[in-house]
């Protein structure tokens, strides 16, 4: 199992913004796609405590859920670019 896992929906900018990063870090990670109902996202409420995706989550690392895009790419960037 990958240490990070990555709350998104399909065809999101922002999401899309943050599997780019993984990818260009050559990064595990497993990808949970959430309903489009923000009513229907309980899992991703109770992790970052909102209904927007991207979510990330590094058990690793102690990130719980890690709401924002850009705030994302910045902590992929910090903690696992070269």
């Amino acid at each position: 199992m990958a240490n990070l896992e990555l709350y998104e929906l399909e065809g999101c900018p922002y999401c899309a913004k943050v599997t780019k990063k993984l990818d260009e870090l050559g990064l595990d990670y497993d990808s949970h796609m959430v309903p489009r109902s923000h009513g229907e996202r309980t899992e991703v409420e109770a992790l970052s405590g909102q209904t927007g995706v991207p979510v990330l989550v590094d058990n690793e690392n102690g990130v719980e859920g890690m709401p924002e895009s850009d705030d994302i790419v910045e902590y992929l960037e910090e903690t696992y670019g070269s």
